[in-house]
């Protein structure tokens, strides 16, 4: 009878202690989903109006190439000599709109805590001013003519690189604008801290190509998107192609019709919007989607959004008189490329004859390996074209106003300088300058402040060449002035 008794209670003990092993687990599950995985709604403010929702909506890249809401805010007060210039994050020529915690194209989202990432509007949401003591307009969908996105990507890899990015450096200046919980503070000086230093050194050798000295800087406004799709979706090693181009516009995509054989991107590299709103996103989440119906979806209203919204309108007086003369010139000089049914289309580099860097970033073999990674994932789209490149896509010119600099790479600074010879086009000026210049169409490009605030653009420097789009640079001098003030109501 002992010997029953004593198995009979330490079978219970048995049971008792797996219950409480068992209730243990289940509460540290239960922690660790809710410090690390939960996902909160982003607010009404951001999710409720279309606009707000574009420039400051999760697209899901918190996850997966988030960086801690708290290590972003203290970045810049650690690091300010790795930034390129006095402001914080605003010397990157981020668009931020007053009275808004992060700016344009910077999404907060809480996912087990609070999390930065990017989404469209970073690079797609433009801004301009009207006079030097103007207020800024913000155009969503806008190509962001200001961001020096070379030096952001640069920034975030320099700061993990330094010694100073430590648990206790961080710590001590986060203490200082926050009050943390024993527990948070726990959790980001042993685990948050040292895997964000971690996750961004592992992107270090993805991003070789920016740190090469005979690759110039790209400039505000611009990225090397082929060459960002090559290294970080297909994961090549590196070579020496070098092709930045504009940051462009995405307003009123619904214009591009593939079926009558329209490409997207400059060289007509991807097939139709719903493909290039994939690749994009994708590119933002760093990582295959958690839900693929849930990221469509996504797409889907990004596609409908940028579908819809129309280029805006040229802010400044137009001539009317003038522009209806204008419209007679354009009929004449540039109607056969940027008019229906060549416009969308793909138009031969030896027609063109402008910087053929941007083509040589891409090829067949390029796109068949990348559209095979996005179908390992699940996601079915048209994709990207496996074919070689060939040249420039004829390009719609709704809102040109606002679409400086010109030409695939930003080597012209206005179209006042496009309808010039090569030989007279500027060879140096500064980008990212947001002073509109109504009388030249296009941003202020030379001066003092825009010197001090732009980016250098040399068109002597590999990728940046203005050669070229020579159409239209016979014209006299009154057709030109008449085609311009045209062009201002496109």
């Amino acid at each position: 009878m002992p010997h029953v008794v004593r198995t009979t209670c330490r079978g219970r003990s048995l049971v008792a202690a797996l219950v409480v092993m068992l209730a243990l687990g289940a509460a540290g599950a239960a922690f660790a989903w809710y410090k690390f995985f939960r996902e909160e709604p982003q607010p009404e403010w951001v999710t409720s109006n279309p606009d707000m929702r574009f420039k400051y909506g999760s697209i899901g890249a918190e996850r997966d190439a988030g960086i801690p809401y708290w290590i972003f805010y203290v970045l810049p007060r650690i690091f300010p000599d790795k930034l390129p210039g006095p402001g914080g994050y605003a010397s990157f020529g981020v668009v931020w709109e007053e009275g808004q915690e992060l700016p344009v194209g910077f999404s907060k989202k809480v996912v087990g805590f609070p999390r930065v990432a990017n989404n469209c509007a970073a690079c797609h949401t433009t801004s301009y001013r009207e006079s030097a003591d103007a207020s800024p307009v913000f155009v969503p969908t806008g190509p962001n003519h200001t961001l020096d996105l070379w030096a952001f990507f640069r920034f975030l890899i320099d700061c993990a690189k330094d010694p100073r990015f430590n648990a206790d450096n961080l710590m001590a200046e986060i203490r200082l604008v926050t009050e943390m919980s024993f527990v948070d503070r726990l959790i980001y000086r042993f685990l948050i801290i040292p895997i964000t230093k971690k996750t961004l050194l592992e992107r270090e050798a993805q991003f070789a190509w920016l740190y090469r000295e005979d690759f110039p800087p790209w400039g505000r406004g611009r990225d090397d998107a082929m060459n960002l799709t090559k290294y970080f979706m297909i994961r090549w090693p590196m070579d020496d192609s070098f092709g930045p181009t504009d940051m462009p516009s995405l307003w009123n995509l619904g214009k591009y019709k593939p079926e009558n054989g329209m490409r997207m991107n400059f060289a007509g590299d991807s097939h139709d919007p719903y493909s290039v709103i994939i690749d994009s996103a994708l590119g933002l989440l760093g990582a295959p989607p958690k839900d693929n119906d849930a990221f469509l979806a996504q797409v889907r209203w990004l596609q409908d959004y940028v579908s819809a919204k129309q280029a805006p309108a040229y802010p400044f007086e137009i001539d009317q008189t003038l522009a209806t003369q204008g419209m007679r010139v354009f009929d004449g000089s540039c109607a056969s490329c940027h008019a229906s049914p060549r416009t969308g289309t793909v138009v031969p580099i030896s027609e063109v004859g402008t910087d053929p860097n941007r083509i040589d970033t891409w090829n067949e073999k390029a796109a068949r390996e990348a559209n095979a990674v996005v179908r390992d994932m699940g996601i079915e789209r048209p994709g990207l074209v496996e074919a070689p490149l060939t040249g420039y896509v004829a390009a719609f010119l709704d809102g040109i106003w606002l679409r400086a600099p010109y030409l695939h790479n930003g080597s012209v600074p206005t179209l006042h300088d496009l309808l010039e010879p090569v030989a007279s086009r500027p060879t140096v000026f500064w980008r990212g300058y947001d002073l509109y210049d109504p009388e030249r169409v296009g941003f202020v490009a030379q001066g003092a402040e825009a010197e001090r605030i732009g980016s250098r653009h040399e068109t002597a420097a590999k990728g940046g060449g203005n050669t070229g789009h020579t159409f239209g640079t016979d014209l006299s001098a009154p057709d030109k002035q008449a085609l311009i003030e045209y062009l201002k109501t496109l």
